[in-house]
């Protein structure tokens, strides 16, 4: 069937269909690679990369000094006074850091402060005098942060705060002539006090980009009200080096470098940068409360970038870092600096989209070209193999370089692609189905008929010879498939002669069919025609045979004619089962092994006849190997003995009939759920006593009368001779 010219065209069109709608959904999904759809998808990818391998930490440039719950229950709620502030900021001084930066916004007055306490409450002049001239607590926390250097942290507002109309004081930033960065812009600022502010070294963001609480990015500048800041970590660094001036410079494909003294950092194009993060550990943090109290080693916080914020769990806002950990929003500073410190960036140029679109047209014309070859099972290994490659490609970029690839989309486009074909696929192979279906049915209604046409070939003996008293015979035929190769013959050439064979073609099935239905038509038309002995009945069944054998078939036969006078059985067998002899109160004898060969094998084959007297009562079982070499489910043979043993079993007085049942019954047991191997073919033939002698010789005389010219068609010969 493989070469039905419809089945071929019905596959090519469903081959095409498949393979447009491969087509179509492949130029679908490069279109959305250029439209900003799917971010959150990307964003998901990127934060599995982050979860697959956190980033290590190496080093611990930086310490969080964290007003904590312990912090609070030793010193009082929040806001501390500004005198308590400095104090701190004094303590940390002590142990010599590198860097010292408040996450910490101080736009009001402090309540504690003398004069704001003398404002705010009912007390007498001369005491609201006395308090007024007392140091403020302000100023007390601006010499601090003047003494020692501090950097503020300052807030990016999308709106502006009448507080503070003026834009921050931060640190020059230069770039090159000609360039002009996109960063992100904030129109307002939300600062410290001036009194405060004016005293700091330097003013850094504290700003984070949180979509969905998750963050992943913190600009590393931004422009504020105007003017250009840094983030928070980022100026305390350039304040800790003494470096006056940031350099932002053209990283090429769509980067940003930020860089100072020999520091350079690999920014997005807007100026932000891609958290990197690590698990978050107590080694960060020291206890405000601990450093008041003078119990921590001053090794834990010299040469350090130290930031102070505030974590208790009442005044905080927690983010969630890529790795699903919930953290004080001034860890993300620290994990910051580790990550400038250790050089250990994330980026995401310009060069990835197209990565992430040859990636994806790659594999799905991968898709679009083999899949309609393939089938179903091998399609979808292809297709298991393609995703397989595609993330091994984002990790790798990911795990060696860095480099941030959304390999989801590829993914995506690949699974599309392949249901899509997949489904063509199916409906070719659905509709083959339906039409081997449709052709199983046909076969099979013809192998019925063809079926029912063998089974009226072979003649049912029990009914054709139900009123014959000198002999009774039964035969049984049990083709392996529908049809089979295996027939027996059973005629009376005159009244006193029965012939009778049983023939066994090479093969199965409908070819071996159509060669025994030659056979025995042949074999039954040279039987009524012969004259002479069952051998010449042979040879020249075997030379007609072989003149129609274009296929170099094979018969085994056995041949017998029975007189039913005396008893006496001529033969011929050609390369066939010899038959068993039983009945009459005698042992079970075998039949010599034939000598000649299987008809169409030698040709010209001269084969001999041989003889056997019956007594009466006796019996001839004459079989095909599909007896002998029916097999169990251990494929061991029934073999002779077997057959042998069951027809020494046979109950006493069984007819013909209950011998083949016995015999049959002994086979079908014994391959219990087996498949049948061969056809499988019984007949039994017992003479029971001569007939009368006159009634033979009264045929005999109407037959002297009979045409003996009368001829059967291609063979030119007379139908019946009377016996000689």
């Amino acid at each position: 069937m493989s070469g039905d010219p419809a089945r071929k065209a019905t596959g090519g069109r469903f081959r095409l269909a498949g393979r447009v709608g491969g087509v179509v959904m492949l130029l679908v999904f490069l279109v959305l690679t250029f439209v900003p759809l799917g971010e959150q998808l990307r964003l998901l990818v990127f934060d599995g990369y982050q979860n697959l391998w956190p980033r290590e930490r190496k080093s611990a440039p930086a310490v969080i000094v964290e007003i904590d719950e312990a912090s609070l229950a030793a010193y009082g709620q929040w806001p501390w006074p500004r005198t308590l502030l400095a104090d701190l900021i004094d303590r940390i001084a002590v142990a010599q850091p590198a860097g010292i930066a408040l996450d910490l916004m101080l736009p009001e007055p402090d309540r504690y402060s003398p004069a704001e306490y003398a404002r705010s409450a009912k007390l007498p002049e001369s005491l609201v005098y006395a308090l007024r001239v007392l140091p403020d607590n302000d100023e007390r926390l601006a010499r601090a942060v003047a003494e020692h250097d501090v950097v503020l942290g300052i807030t990016g507002l999308a709106y502006r705060d009448p507080r503070f109309p003026n834009p921050p004081q931060v640190a020059p930033i230069a770039t090159a002539a000609g360039f002009d960065p996109m960063l992100r812009s904030y129109a307002g600022v939300l600062q410290s006090r001036p009194v405060i502010d004016r005293a700091a070294a330097g003013r850094g963001l504290v700003n984070s980009d949180a979509r969905d609480r998750i963050v992943r990015r913190i600009p590393l500048v931004a422009t504020v009200s105007g003017v250009t800041a840094p983030t928070l970590a980022l100026e305390m660094w350039r304040v800790a080096t003494g470096v006056n001036v940031l350099r932002l410079t053209d990283g090429g494909s769509g980067l940003l470098d930020v860089s100072f003294a020999n520091i350079r950092i690999p920014a997005q194009a807007d100026g932000s940068l891609w958290l990197y993060a690590s698990r978050t550990t107590g080694e960060r943090y020291v206890s405000a409360s601990e450093v008041l109290a003078g119990r921590v080693d001053p090794a834990r916080l010299k040469s350090k970038l130290v930031l102070v914020g505030v974590t208790g769990l009442a005044l905080v806002d927690r983010r969630i870092t890529p790795l699903r950990e919930e953290v004080p929003g001034v860890e993300l500073h620290a994990q910051v600096i580790e990550q400038i410190f250790d050089n250990n960036f994330l980026v995401r140029s310009t060069v990835a989209p197209w990565l992430e679109r040859l990636l994806l047209v790659a594999a799905c014309a991968l898709l679009i070209l083999w899949v309609p070859r393939l089938r179903s099972r091998e399609a979808t290994v292809v297709a298991g193999l393609l995703l397989t490659m595609e993330a091994l490609i984002g990790a790798i970029a990911f795990h060696l370089s860095g480099l941030l690839l959304d390999i989801a989309t590829p993914m995506l486009a690949t699974v599309t692609i392949f249901t899509v074909m997949l489904a063509a696929m199916l409906e070719q192979t659905e509709s083959q189905r339906r039409a081997l279906r449709d052709a199983a049915t046909r076969v099979a209604g013809e192998l019925e008929a063809a079926r029912r046409i063998q089974s009226g070939l072979l003649a049912v003996p029990r009914v054709q010879f139900r009123d014959e008293t000198a002999f009774d015979l039964d035969a049984f035929l049990e083709p392996a498939e529908s049809v089979g190769g295996d027939f027996f013959e059973c005629i009376k050439l005159d009244q006193r002669r029965l012939f009778f064979a049983v023939g066994d073609v090479s093969g199965k099935g409908v070819p071996a069919a159509l060669f025994m239905a030659l056979t025995k038509a042949i074999l039954r038309a040279t039987a009524l025609r012969a004259d002479g002995d069952v051998s010449g009945v042979v040879g020249r069944a075997a030379y007609e045979i072989n003149r129609e054998n274009t296929e170099t078939m094979f018969v085994t036969l056995f041949v017998g004619i029975l007189d039913l006078v005396t008893g006496t059985i001529e033969y011929c067998n050609a390369g066939h089962e010899p038959p068993f002899l039983g009945g009459a109160g005698q042992a079970l004898q075998r039949f010599p092994i034939a000598e000649g060969p299987p008809l169409c094998v030698v040709e010209d084959f001269a084969y001999e006849t041989h003889y056997r007297d019956l007594a009466p009562g006796q019996w001839v079982c004459v079989l095909t190997d599909g007896v002998t070499e029916a097999m169990n489910g251990a494929r061991e043979l029934f073999g002779v003995a077997r057959v042998t043993e069951a027809l020494e079993s046979i109950p006493e007085g069984a007819d013909v009939g209950g011998i083949l049942r016995h015999v049959h019954e002994r086979v079908v047991a014994y391959v219990g759920d087996a498949a049948v191997a061969d056809d499988l073919t019984l007949l039994v033939l017992r003479w029971n006593g001569p007939i009368s002698a006159f009634s033979v010789q009264d045929e005999e005389a109407e037959l002297a009368d009979v045409d003996l010219d009368a001829s059967i068609p291609g063979l030119g010969d007379p139908v019946r001779r009377p016996h000689q």
